[in-house]
């Protein structure tokens, strides 16, 4: 029997197997380009002189997307799936409170900076995300190696 049975269709999930560490991997970078995308977009808001910021739709929705496949991995993949929900859920965190660093900083007209917690957190997911993912290259190396 499996461990989570009857809370999720784990004969559905074993299908992806072999695509979800790669989407994973998609969805991270892929939220790092919707970053990058937000901060523009908040500064141009910024400079045209907004008082409260709105939130990038396609970055929160990349965000829920990373955190929702990160655990369809942790219950493939238990060990590194948990590393990796872990990871996307600080990210989802760090975005959230960088929005709100941001608005405060957009309300006292303060000079508005780059998101660098979120983007350190995003680094950090990315590298493990390509170490889960990417392994299938260098485990040669780590076999001879270990």
């Amino acid at each position: 029997m499996q461990p989570l049975q009857f809370a999720v269709p784990v004969g559905a999930l074993d299908a992806l197997e072999p695509y979800i560490a790669h989407v994973v991997l998609a969805l991270v970078v892929v939220n790092m380009l919707t970053r990058i995308r937000a901060h523009s977009v908040h500064q141009s808001q910024v400079d045209d002189g907004a008082e409260e910021l709105s939130r990038y739709f396609p970055h929160s929705l990349t965000s829920i997307a990373l955190v929702l496949a990160s655990f369809a991995f942790l219950v493939i993949e238990p060990h590194g799936g948990m590393v990796m929900s872990v990871l996307a859920i600080g990210l989802f965190l760090t975005d959230f409170f960088e929005f709100e660093s941001r608005q405060v900083e957009a309300r006292n007209d303060m000079t508005f900076e780059r998101p660098k917690g979120a983007v350190a957190a995003s680094v950090l997911a990315l590298l493990y995300a390509g170490y889960q993912s990417l392994f299938v290259f260098i485990e040669p190396l780590w076999n001879a190696v270990v």
